[in-house]
């Protein structure tokens, strides 16, 4: 950091040396003192004599100046670079300032699959929407991996196990993967022990899974069982695997937020409660970029606290 006994007419040592610094780069980078005042907005007096000020404080020439054009020396030229670096560092935290202190307001761009966004992310729009009525929100529900790039996205919201390691996430909650039946079939899920058991049992799979016919089960750290299921019926979303199986078609595992309200209904049973199948994340994730809108900030805010209520709701009914 540079150091000068300033003086500045506004009182504010330190804004007076990047004000400098500001000035002199502009100098640089239009190469005439004539043109920087343009850029900046203020006399060619000022700039002139903010300049000199510069160089007679540290006894050194920054620039060379001719009838034609002003040119910096080589000490100048290192200066510069520096400069330049600070101003950018200086303009980027202003930006970050206002931005954080800044009403959410705009178009919100965002993709999440078609049954958490059912059931998760449009109430948590419509509360968005509510809140923050400068806000609009383009939302595309699918249960198809959206690209954030090529899509023009701000946000994507992915269930399950990340594998876009390039791209900056958070998590804002997680989900249980259930093995589920239609009541039509409590008499033979009654007669289940083990996950074995259900190997020859209709099974209804979900393709939007890569692996939706083998599953771990676990019922401690150390009693594991895999089980490679036969499955009858192929369903690609999985709010038509759900209504499959509601229909009786056979077993499925499907995550608890897409059947909370049937177990609760008793149109679907949960099968084998006792053993756990793996628990997946729930996460916000980014386009690489060093600051986020602040309808981003807010929407996912707002995403993350309904997102852990509900969490904390089935978990007090499971006690």
């Amino acid at each position: 950091m540079f150091k000068v006994n300033n003086h500045d007419d506004s009182g504010l040592a330190g804004l007076g040396n990047l004000r400098r610094l500001a000035y002199f780069a502009a100098v640089v980078e239009t190469g005439s003192f004539t043109a920087a005042a343009d850029r900046l907005g203020i006399t060619k007096a000022v700039v002139s004599q903010q300049v000199a000020r510069l160089e007679r404080e540290f006894r050194t020439s920054l620039l060379v100046r001719t009838t034609r054009k002003v040119q910096p020396t080589e000490l100048g030229q290192a200066f510069y670079l520096r400069c330049a670096l600070i101003l950018r560092e200086a303009g980027n935290a202003f930006d970050d300032l206002a931005e954080t202190s800044a009403e959410p307001s705009g178009m919100l761009r965002l993709t999440a699959p078609f049954d958490y966004g059912v059931g998760v992310v449009v109430p948590a729009i419509a509360a968005f929407t509510r809140r923050y009525p400068a806000c609009k929100v383009d939302a595309v529900l699918s249960d198809q991996t959206m690209d954030l790039m090529s899509g023009n996205f701000e946000l994507a919201i992915r269930v399950g196990w990340l594998a876009e390691t390039s791209l900056q996430a958070r998590k804002i909650g997680a989900f249980r993967q259930l093995l589920v039946a239609p009541p039509a079939m409590k008499a033979q899920v009654a007669r289940l022990t083990r996950p074995q058991d259900i190997a020859d049992l209709p099974f209804v799979a979900n393709t939007a899974l890569r692996d939706h016919l083998a599953w771990n089960f676990s019922l401690s750290e150390t009693e594991r069982e895999a089980v490679t299921v036969q499955a009858s019926i192929f369903l690609d979303a999985t709010l038509a695997v759900r209504e499959a199986v509601c229909q009786g078609a056979g077993l499925s595992v499907l995550p608890d937020y897409a059947v909370a309200g049937d177990l609760a209904a008793g149109r679907l049973i949960e099968v084998l409660p006792q053993w756990q199948l793996p628990s997946g994340g729930i996460h916000a994730v980014f386009p690489a970029a060093r600051f986020r809108p602040a309808k981003v900030r807010a929407f996912v805010d707002l995403l993350a606290d309904r997102a852990q209520q509900g969490q904390a709701v089935s978990e007090v009914k499971e006690g």
